[in-house]
């Protein structure tokens, strides 16, 4: 049922591209920085209210919190689906599906760690798999919906998918223990954690990283189109990277627990961002652009099964509570940033250069990987074994 949760929350941030190629297309035309923030607030809700999230799970329960979720997301995407003005889509689509997604998110990040501990790896990767599940299904589901009875139609089909997938989760899903007992004395923010150097390093590392993240997922059906490709290119580039995230969060959460959480958190971060500056700058035809999507789905599947899995070894089963939610607090300004940043650079020239792009995905993500390295190197010293 983590994996039912993550599907809806993330499977529609990956699928986003899909309706924002279609909006600056054929519905809001010339407005593609305006609608590029969409897509990030929606993504940037999860990690501006992770520390109240937190505090709300413990003093309301999960039950109470995913069924306001569900009908936080249901709702708005049956609204958008009536919107006529951009600003419309921006407080549906984007704010009020941030806000519901992200009451019920934040449920899938704490309880597969809570249960798990010898192959938490695994199972955070498990759980996580269901956005690259839902992205391949998403994509898919609401280009076909678009194609044949229009995008209004489409949305309200995608929120009663939603609502079943969301109720059942919400009838099911629930912590190791009472989730309640500390609520009363939780703080908003746990600045003590910053005394611990490693949890600082690990800080740095989600904040830069995230820059970069989301921008092909949400970018990479505009560059087919600009490619002259056709639309179910675009579709269908979501859905690739999509599934091989989802493959990709399961085998590189099965390595780390073989192999190291720290080694492959690192590993993967490097090769994400590498390969926005190897391939993706150098996409001139479609071939380059489907090998592009496969092996960032991967390596990026590969880097949100291990963020949260070394979480318990940097603070501790007893901290994992106020981490989570400072942790991904950092997320805010890379999610909410950095697509509309790389939209910004891409269309400083005319046609739009998507080169520009791909080198900010890429620098910020390999920045991001020398904090994932020092973190190792915090953890285990130069030595190269299991950490």
């Amino acid at each position: 049922m983590c994996t039912d949760i993550v599907r809806i929350r993330f499977g529609y941030n990956y699928s986003w591209g899909v309706y924002l190629n279609y909006y600056r297309t054929n519905v809001y035309i010339g407005q593609m920085s305006t609608l590029s923030w969409i897509g990030s607030i929606c993504v940037a809700l999860f990690f501006i209210t992770g520390p109240i999230n937190q505090i709300l799970i413990e003093r309301m329960g999960y039950k109470y919190m995913l069924a306001t979720g569900t009908v936080c997301c249901t709702a708005a995407l049956i609204l958008a689906s009536f919107a006529k003005e951009v600003w419309h889509v921006f407080l549906t689509q984007g704010v009020l599906f941030g806000l519901g997604a992200s009451f019920v998110s934040l449920t899938c990040i704490g309880a597969p760690q809570q249960w798990f501990s010898k192959r938490r790896g695994l199972a955070v990767g498990l759980s996580f798999c269901g956005s690259g599940v839902g992205g391949l299904v998403v994509a898919n589901i609401s280009m076909a919906a678009i194609k044949s009875i229009g995008y209004r139609w489409a949305l309200r089909i995608d929120g009663i998918i939603v609502f079943i997938l969301l109720s059942i989760a919400t009838c099911l899903v629930r912590p190791f223990g009472d989730v309640k007992k500390t609520g009363g004395q939780r703080k908003v923010i746990n600045w003590y954690l910053f005394k611990n150097p490693m949890f600082s390093v690990m800080f740095m590392h989600g904040l830069i990283t995230t820059f970069g993240y989301m921008t092909p997922y949400f970018l990479l059906p505009s560059h087919a189109n600009a490619l002259n490709l056709d639309p179910w290119v675009g579709a269908n580039l979501s859905a690739i990277m999509s599934a091989v995230n989802a493959v990709a969060r399961v085998f590189t959460g099965h390595v780390g627990d073989k192999l190291g959480r720290f080694n492959s958190l690192f590993l993967c971060t490097f090769l994400c961002g590498a390969s926005c500056l190897l391939i993706w700058t150098n996409v001139h035809n479609e071939g380059t652009l489907w090998a592009f999507a496969v092996i960032y789905g991967f390596f990026g599947g590969g880097y949100v099964a291990l963020f949260p899995a070394v979480q318990p070894q940097v603070v501790g089963l007893e901290n994992i509570g106020p981490a989570i939610g400072l942790l991904y607090t950092t997320n805010i300004f890379g999610y909410l940033f950095g697509t509309p940043i790389a939209s910004a650079l891409i269309n400083l020239e005319t046609p739009p250069n998507y080169l520009n792009g791909a080198l900010w995905a890429g620098s910020t993500i390999v920045v991001g990987s020398l904090f994932a390295g020092w973190l190792r190197i915090l953890k285990g010293g130069f030595k190269f074994i299991k950490i």
